[in-house]
């Protein structure tokens, strides 16, 4: 193997993390997570998320784009009938109302990456916005549940 090349000057550089970079916590029953990067600018917020099987989190609808590829287990949204396993990949627009379920007949959690614009209104049983999460929400929170850990403050990429 080749020694990588010099940088070139005034071109911007790729930024890495690796795994052991950024740690998974704890988000909600059933649901940790790793956030990848934030941008607050943008509304961007990129999260790698594991599901115990049989968890299902709150109907939400989106305000920007979504991205999300599947890595390990099985998930669907309770409104459709496709079944996203290892090597899916969605897009949702703007504007879709889902509610997303982990299968319960899955060995180990289901892994899925997810690539965030705007923010997600989590509604509750008539539709209502209960509460908000977008980029800065979701920093604020992976910072607070890393401290709770007892972990030092990750380098998110864009935080």
């Amino acid at each position: 193997m080749s020694a990588p090349l010099a940088p070139i000057p005034g071109i911007p550089t790729a930024d890495h993390r690796s795994e052991e970079d950024l740690p998974f916590v704890r988000l909600t029953d059933g649901v940790e997570f790793q956030l990848l990067q934030a941008d607050i600018d943008l509304g961007l917020w990129i999260v790698r998320t594991k599901f115990d099987p049989g968890t299902t989190i709150q109907r939400h609808r989106h305000t920007g784009m979504v991205f999300a590829y599947t890595t390990s287990g099985a998930w669907r949204y309770l409104e459709y009938p496709e079944i996203n396993r290892p090597g899916s990949y969605l897009y949702e627009p703007a504007g879709s109302i889902h509610t997303l379920h982990a299968l319960a007949d899955t060995d180990g959690p289901t892994d899925v990456f997810f690539a965030i614009y705007g923010a997600n209104l989590n509604l509750d049983d008539d539709g209502n916005v209960e509460s908000v999460t977008d980029a800065g929400s979701v920093r604020d929170t992976y910072f607070h549940e890393c401290e709770k850990a007892g972990l030092a403050r990750p380098s998110v990429i864009g935080c």
